[in-house]
C-alpha cells in the first residue's frame, strides 16, 4: 500500500477518528480510503454508477447518487467522496439528508459547491455540507 496519496490519508484518519460507519460515492477504481478504514474497524461500502472491481472485503453497489438506493446507505454515519465530479455533489448532499448522514466531500483542486460547507482541515481541507441529527 506504498502508493496511496496523502489525501487519501488524511481523509481515511479523520474517518477513523470520527465514525463507526461510512459510505463512499463514486469510488470510482481508488478504493484506498475504504480500504484503510475498513482495516481499522469502520463499517464501509462503496458506489458506483459504473462497475467496479472492489477487494473482497469491501461491500460495492453499482448505483446512481442522483437516483439512489436509498436502502443501502440507511444507517450510515458518514456519506463521503473523493474528487467527485462537481455535478455529483448536490445529490450526495440530498442524499445524506435523506438518509440523516452527515456528508463530507473532498474536492478535486480548488472546486467548491455553494459556500463550501463547513471547512475541516485534517492536513487536507474536506467539506461539510450536512450534519446529521
Amino acid at each position: 500500500m506504498g502508493n496511496y496519496k496523502h489525501i487519501e490519508e488524511r481523509f481515511s484518519r479523520y474517518i477513523i477518528g470520527n465514525y463507526h460507519s461510512a459510505a463512499e460515492i463514486g469510488v470510482g477504481r481508488n478504493f484506498t480510503v475504504a480500504e484503510l478504514v475498513a482495516r481499522a474497524g469502520v463499517a464501509v461500502r462503496t458506489t458506483d454508477v459504473f462497475p467496479q472491481q472492489p477487494p473482497e472485503t469491501i461491500p460495492f453497489l453499482r448505483d446512481d447518487v442522483c437516483a439512489p438506493d436509498t436502502a443501502w446507505y440507511r444507517g450510515t454515519e458518514l456519506i463521503y467522496a473523493v474528487r467527485p465530479g462537481i455535478e455529483m455533489v448536490p445529490c450526495i448532499i440530498a442524499l445524506a439528508r435523506s438518509v440523516n448522514a452527515d456528508c463530507i466531500i473532498y474536492h478535486l483542486g480548488n472546486e467548491i459547491y455553494e459556500r463550501g460547507g463547513r471547512i475541516i482541515d485534517c492536513g487536507v481541507v474536506l467539506h461539510q455540507y450536512h450534519t446529521r441529527v
